[in-house]
C-alpha cells in the first residue's frame, strides 16, 4: 500500500497553541530550524491507545531543546497532554507520534538567540518501520563510510535534526546497494549503531550492545535491557570492534520505528533470527499491548 505524501494528508496538527489543519500546518522558508539545524523532535509509538513511554520521550525532547539552547514555550505536562489529546483528535490507536521543536525565522543569522521557539505535534496511524516479511526473515545492513561524531564536535546527547543527516546519507547508500539499513561506527571506530536504531548482539545466550557515548540511548534500548535482566539474560554493555561481529550468532535492532527487528547479515557476517531475539520480541510486545 503506497503511503500519502505528508503535506496531502488531512486531520490536524497542534502549532504553538492550537489545532491547526493539516495542510495548513506550515513554517515560513526563512526558519531557523531549516537553514542551520536549530530543530529537535521525538519519535513515540503508541499502541492499542496508549502512548509507550510517553513520560521519557517528553523528558527527552526538553533536554534535546535544552542542549540546542531552545526554551520550549511550554511546562512539560502540558505537552504530554497536548500529545494525549493530538491522538484521539486524529483517532489514532495504533501509529507515530512526532512532537518537533525549532528555532522561528525573526533572524537568519548563525547567531538567532532571540529568536522564538515553536512547538508542533503530529499523529498518524503507522505499520512497521519494514515490511512483516523482512522483520521474519531478518534484514542486511552494510557498514557506512559515515561515523558518529564525537560528543565534543556534536550535541551527541540530543535528538537534533542535524544529527540524522548523515543517517539519511548512510542510508542512501546501503540501499542503493540493495541492503536495508547500514551499521554506523563511532569516530573511534567502535560500532555505533544503525542509522536510526540501536544494535544488539548475542553469543551464547549473552547480550552485549555498544556504549551510548556518543550517540543516544535510545528508550526502546533501555526497555530491551530491563526486559532481558528480568529474563535473567546477562547484558554487557562496552566498546566492541567491528571484529566482534564474527562470533554473534544473533544481532537485531531496537527503536522506536523499528522495535525489535532482527538482523540476518552485516556485511560478509551473518547471523540466525534465533530464540533470545525471538523471546525478547515476544515479551517486547507483551509489555508494550499490556
Amino acid at each position: 500500500m503506497q503511503m500519502i505524501p505528508f503535506d496531502r494528508r488531512q486531520g490536524h496538527i497542534w502549532v504553538d497553541g492550537v489545532f491547526k489543519n493539516w495542510n495548513e500546518s506550515t513554517v515560513h522558508i526563512l526558519n531557523h530550524g531549516l537553514h542551520y539545524g536549530s530543530c529537535v523532535f521525538e519519535g513515540i509509538r503508541i499502541y492499542n491507545g496508549k502512548i509507550f513511554k510517553l513520560d521519557e520521550h517528553i523528558e527527552r525532547l526538553f533536554k534535546s531543546a535544552e542542549l540546542l539552547d531552545l526554551k520550549i514555550p511550554y511546562e512539560k505536562n502540558e505537552i504530554k497532554k497536548k500529545t494525549i489529546e493530538i491522538t484521539k483528535k486524529q483517532k489514532v490507536t495504533n501509529g507515530y507520534i512526532r512532537p518537533v521543536v525549532w528555532r522561528g525565522s525573526e533572524k537568519m543569522a548563525i547567531s538567532a538567540i532571540d529568536a522564538t521557539t515553536h512547538i508542533a505535534i503530529a499523529a498518524w496511524s503507522w505499520p512497521s518501520y519494514f515490511s512483516p516479511d523482512k522483520i521474519l526473515d531478518g534484514i542486511r545492513l552494510t557498514t557506512s563510510n559515515w561515523v558518529r561524531p564525537s560528543p565534543n564536535s556534536a550535541p551527541t546527547d540530543s535528538k537534533a535534526a542535524g544529527l540524522y543527516m548523515i543517517c539519511s546519507l548512510s542510508k542512501h547508500e546501503a540501499e542503493r546497494k540493495g541492503f536495508d539499513d547500514a551499521l554506523m561506527l563511532d569516530y573511534r571506530g567502535f560500532i555505533a549503531e544503525a542509522t536510526g536504531a540501536n544494535i544488539f548482539f548475542i553469543k551464547q545466550k549473552k547480550l552485549y550492545t555498544p556504549y551510548p557515548d556518543c550517540f543516544l540511548n535510545g528508550i526502546t534500548r533501555q526497555s530491551v535491557i530491563e526486559i532481558a535482566e528480568k529474563l535473567n539474560i546477562d547484558v554487557e554493555e562496552d566498546h566492541y570492534k567491528p571484529d566482534f561481529l564474527k562470533d554473534c550468532e544473533e544481532v537485531f535492532l531496537t527503536g522506536t520505528a523499528v522495535e525489535i527487528t532482527p538482523v540476518n547479515s552485516i556485511d560478509n557476517f551473518t547471523f540466525n533470527v534465533g530464540e533470545t531475539t525471538k523471546r525478547l520480541i515476544e515479551e517486547f510486545n507483551r509489555k508494550v499491548n499490556y
